[in-house]
């Protein structure tokens, strides 16, 4: 294959999944509309016709069902990767993955795992009615037991979904829907795995750390060069792996700078951005020049897309809050 082939995140999810069923028979897909159609956004194209009915199965609109029987596939040896067509019809399902799919391994004492892939694609911005805009990553990531995982480029969704299928326990794998087609990149079918439990630093810098995960990254990224070129220097990283959070990598970046601001479009209240401001306080109290601070949604559903862009943080919000946080002694 040609290394220099361009992907867009969601045909690198594609990319994935044809890689890891074409590797092993145990791998299977199953959701709403994945197989004839190839999924709502058609991240499963090509999949049916390539391995068959068997393994590419369309279910009925029935998500407590469909999160049932893909805990039974998993504890029975398969590795099935459930797709779940918009996160805000996840809650249905919530029983089985909280109540089964996490606690599989410690209620029989390591006799059984649950190596379940959850997909589904996560966050505003795409002109959705409502259930098809949550950002409600905050909920899985305080259960023990679930992995928690959200890519924000082509290369990371094609490396992380592959180690998700691995991962002998349960994935939760949320695909920013505004960047499915957004910035195709150069991507090679290598079968390259990247860790499950690790940042990733996409900009390196000294005068501020600058967090956040999924479709914020977008808008981070032009910021952080938008400061830049006001001679700012920004370290920004990719947290991508929510549950567990690479803590090692964020302490060091903020022992660095000093200064640190949360980017996440969910809601403020309860959010990721709380859990991981207090582990850094934690852990570099003393090495800190100014209170962490967080850029969240208010807390509020969100709301249909003409108020989208006021629901949603804009380049302009980060670089000024940003700003605000340099200015403080």
């Amino acid at each position: 294959m040609n290394d220099t082939t361009r992907y867009s995140l969601l045909e690198a999810v594609n990319l994935a999944l044809h890689r890891a069923m074409r590797d092993d028979p145990e791998v299977l897909v199953l959701g709403e509309d994945v197989g004839v159609n190839g999924g709502v956004f058609r991240a499963t194209a090509g999949l049916r016709e390539a391995f068959g009915a068997r393994r590419v199965i369309d279910s009925p609109l029935a998500e407590t069902m469909l999160a049932g029987v893909a805990v039974g596939m998993a504890a029975q040896g398969l590795r099935p990767v459930l797709e779940i067509q918009f996160l805000g019809f996840i809650y249905a399902a919530m029983e089985h993955l909280i109540s089964h799919a996490s606690r599989l391994r410690n209620r029989t004492r390591g006799r059984l795992s649950c190596p379940l892939v959850v997909r589904s694609p996560m966050g505003a911005g795409i002109r959705a009615p409502e259930h098809h805009s949550e950002a409600v990553e905050a909920l899985f990531a305080h259960i023990p037991g679930l992995r928690v995982v959200v890519p924000s480029s082509p290369a990371r969704a094609y490396g992380l979904l592959l180690a998700a299928i691995d991962d002998p326990d349960p994935v939760l794998f949320l695909e920013p829907t505004r960047l499915y087609r957004m910035n195709p990149q150069p991507l090679s079918d290598d079968g390259r795995r990247l860790p499950l439990d690790s940042c990733f630093t996409l900009r390196e810098g000294s005068d501020l750390t600058l967090l956040s995960w999924g479709a914020s990254i977008h808008e981070c990224l032009q910021a952080s060069r938008q400061l830049a070129e006001q001679g700012v220097s920004v370290e920004l990283l990719d947290v991508a792996c929510l549950k567990p959070l690479d803590m090692a990598s964020l302490e060091a970046s903020v022992r660095k700078t000093g200064r640190c601001l949360i980017v996440q479009e969910a809601p403020q209240s309860a959010g990721l951005g709380a859990e991981i401001a207090a582990s850094l306080y934690e852990r570099c109290f003393l090495d800190l020049q100014a209170p962490i601070q967080r850029l969240a949604a208010a807390d509020i559903p969100p709301p249909l897309y003409r108020l989208e862009p006021l629901y949603m943080h804009s380049v302009a919000d980060i670089v000024a809050a940003c700003r605000q946080l340099l200015a403080q002694p």
